[in-house]
């Protein structure tokens, strides 16, 4: 089973594409959850007007912001591979399928693919993110500089073992994620284009720059959450060695 994670706001201009390009590569039995932080647009109208069992809609009682509404979608999913999606790209056709065939080895605990980035009106304004962002798999190169797209980000529901909650204080949940996911095993960064990544002026996710001081901070408040993640794996492995498993 699949899951696809969206959180939602006022993103109505943007969703119809994105929702039509996802149901189209998902079967019956998987499941888009949204989560709404409140939006005073269409967004939820249109959704329910899809009449599609696949969609389930929660919508937060007050508006928490990006990542405690992921948070939120993420505890609700039940499928064995989750994605994650952004509510204003657009899946290309593929994208559902070639990740899949990542997952057939058993190391490979997160996919991310590559996209092309277009502006607000869909035309194409960077051919490659993962050529534009030096992006690849490593939980150091990662540590400093985020390669873990979230619209790009698939991986085992056995990460959210480690990854939730999402520490207070992370910068962002798709690069945590990341981490942990490398930390637990593979991550494969699959150098195919199979999104459209749209950058627009209401994109949550913007880049930012940081002073010296805050970058320092982030990452010693990165490092000690990865240690713990690190004993937690650990002790999990000692413990799977004693009943004879592996991890």
């Amino acid at each position: 089973m699949i899951s696809v994670c969206m959180a939602t706001y006022n993103g109505f201009e943007y969703i119809p594409a994105q929702i039509n390009s996802i149901l189209g590569q998902i079967d019956s039995g998987d499941e888009i959850l949204i989560q709404d932080d409140c939006s005073s647009d269409e967004t939820i109208e249109y959704l329910k007007s899809l009449k599609d069992d696949r969609i389930i809609i929660e919508i937060n009682k007050s508006n928490l912001g990006v990542i405690p509404t992921f948070e939120r979608c993420l505890k609700r999913a039940r499928g064995d591979i989750i994605f994650l999606s952004d509510q204003d790209d657009v899946w290309i056709d593929g994208k559902v399928s070639n990740v899949m065939s990542e997952f057939c080895n058993p190391r490979t605990m997160a996919v991310v693919t590559n996209a092309e980035i277009i502006d607000n009106s869909g035309a194409v304004i960077h051919s490659s993110y993962f050529a534009l962002n030096n992006s690849g798999a490593g939980v150091l190169k990662n540590f400093h500089k985020n390669s873990y797209l979230g619209c790009c980000l698939a991986f085992r529901r056995d990460v959210l073992e480690f990854a939730l909650k999402i520490p207070v204080g992370v910068r962002t949940h798709d690069g945590w994620i990341g981490i942990v996911a490398n930390m637990m095993g593979d991550v494969v960064f699959l150098d195919k284009i199979l999104l459209k990544y749209r950058r627009h002026d209401k994109n949550v996710s913007q880049m930012h720059r940081f002073g010296i001081l805050d970058i320092v901070k982030r990452r010693a408040l990165l490092a000690s959450h990865m240690l713990r993640v690190m004993v937690a794996l650990k002790l999990k492995m000692q413990d799977r060695r004693q009943v004879g498993g592996k991890i």
